[in-house]
């Protein structure tokens, strides 16, 4: 039998941004009344019934905001007796700015390769804007990189994970038009290896890369339909 859906011509249209294999079981409206697309590479995409991204010109890229699963912190320094490598909250503000400003900065790179689109920094031309909002959410790193005294090294098999929470906003009403919500995590192969700030920076790069790369895609469908 096959799956009907109540999306509009216009968000058939839309929804090429997003087109993919993934699939999942989220509600088929969002609280804000955005619909479900089903079939797409992002783990969970909504978008606003007849909304159309090909109108916009330009694209501002806004600062990303990040935070730590729930009690990140507490759960790191609970195995931790030696007080001088404990985690402390000038560790999570420096691990959230790094990685806030490398996810910016990763979505500016993607779109600015040829052909790029027009980057802005501010809304000053709202009305042909579109403007990106991402956030890392529930980011949780296995063995942060501590800039303590001392020689100690962690080892693990896994990095951690962090999960994507992007939305698509109309710069003038402010308007939702698309969310994107996409969980990532560094396999674990079983295998101890060192975990460092060069080693956590590298799977990240690598989970921005790919969501960069994929919005890019999408974007490209979009404005070459």
């Amino acid at each position: 039998m096959k799956r009907s859906c109540a999306i509009s011509s216009a968000m058939l249209l839309t929804a090429v941004l997003f087109s993919g294999c993934a699939s999942n079981s989220s509600p088929p409206v969002s609280y804000d009344g955005l619909q479900l697309v089903p079939d797409t590479k992002f783990a969970t995409v909504y978008l606003k019934p007849d909304t159309n991204l090909k109108q916009y010109q330009q694209v501002m890229v806004d600062k990303c905001e990040v935070s730590f699963r729930k009690n990140w912190l507490r759960d790191q320094n609970s195995e931790r007796i030696n007080l001088t490598n404990r985690v402390t909250q000038k560790d999570v503000d420096r691990i959230k700015a790094a990685l806030g400003e490398s996810c910016q900065q990763h979505f500016r790179d993607e779109l600015a390769k040829d052909p790029n689109y027009t980057l802005v920094d501010n809304l000053t031309n709202g009305a042909d804007t579109l403007l990106l909002r991402p956030a890392i959410i529930n980011l949780d790193i296995n063995a942060p990189d501590l800039r303590s005294a001392g020689m100690t090294r962690t080892y693990t098999t896994s990095s951690g994970e962090m999960t994507l929470a992007l939305e698509l906003i109309d710069g003038t009403t402010n308007d939702v038009q698309a969310r994107v919500i996409d969980r990532a995590r560094d396999m674990d192969d079983g295998y101890l290896s060192w975990s460092n700030s060069v080693t956590n920076k590298a799977e990240a790069d690598r989970i921005l890369r790919r969501w960069a790369k994929e919005l890019r895609e999408g974007l490209d469908k979009v404005r070459n339909f």
